[in-house]
């Protein structure tokens, strides 16, 4: 038997049905979200593809944004409704699936609740994965290909590499290598060749035939001289 008075039982009403209103005005008043127009409406152009399609994306993001925006509200209106429901039936303040009672103080801080904190469904980890790893096996973020000798394709850590150049949030403090001293060095492989394999690629050119040979005095010229690998019959 649920041990909710009367009197709060009518305040917990009363908060439901003002957030009810709230959330339906709300909706009312932003046009749902834009969802009320079309998005070719919405970006005053008579075709969805035109001559600016960064501003379409722009367009997109906003509609996908709104979208989630609305599917919150819905969930809510439903919530509410839901535990209206429970009120007139009866029910209300008792957990859906163990039917214990529900402690006020957990229905003062979430009146449209109708579980418990040992059921809540928002406590459940979702097990979904997106569809296109069904396909991509394994998914191309985590397909580092180090460990396969002899393999030297395009892979994720190579992605991830070309993002990372464009900066991240770490910090050399945060490194893994203790020796790094400035931003440059944090990267994964920061040290890596870029471009070629063998540190002679990186200096050595050819003309178009392939036939004379040059030696570009770069900045890898001198550095594989100084590690004493070179080979001066090169001069």
């Amino acid at each position: 038997m649920n041990t909710i008075t009367m009197d709060q039982l009518n305040i917990l009403r009363s908060r439901l049905e003002a957030e009810r209103m709230e959330t339906l005005e709300r909706l009312d008043n932003n046009d749902y979200y834009g969802h009320a127009d079309s998005q070719r409406d919405q970006t005053g152009e008579l075709s969805m593809i035109d001559n600016h399609p960064a501003d379409v994306a722009s367009e997109t993001f906003e509609r996908s944004k709104d979208t989630a925006l609305l599917e919150q509200e819905e969930l809510r209106l439903e919530r509410i409704d839901a535990a209206l429901t429970a009120m007139d039936n009866g029910v209300y303040g008792n957990c859906r699936v163990c039917g214990e009672l529900i402690p006020y103080q957990r229905l003062k801080a979430l009146p449209d609740t109708l579980y418990c904190v040992e059921h809540s469904p928002r406590q459940e980890v979702s097990e979904r994965r997106p569809v296109e790893e069904q396909v991509l096996s394994p998914a191309f973020g985590h397909s580092s290909m180090d460990e396969n000798e002899g393999y030297n394709g395009f892979d994720g850590e190579d992605a991830w590499q070309i993002v990372e150049q464009w900066g991240t949030s770490d910090s050399p403090a945060m490194s893994e290598n203790r020796d790094v001293t400035s931003y440059d060095e944090i990267g994964i492989e920061a040290g890596e060749a870029d471009g070629y394999v063998e540190p002679l690629e990186s200096f050595l050119a050819t003309d178009i035939t392939g036939t004379i040979v040059s030696v570009v005095r770069n900045r890898e010229y001198y550095d594989y001289l100084k590690r004493e690998e070179g080979d001066h019959d090169l001069e």
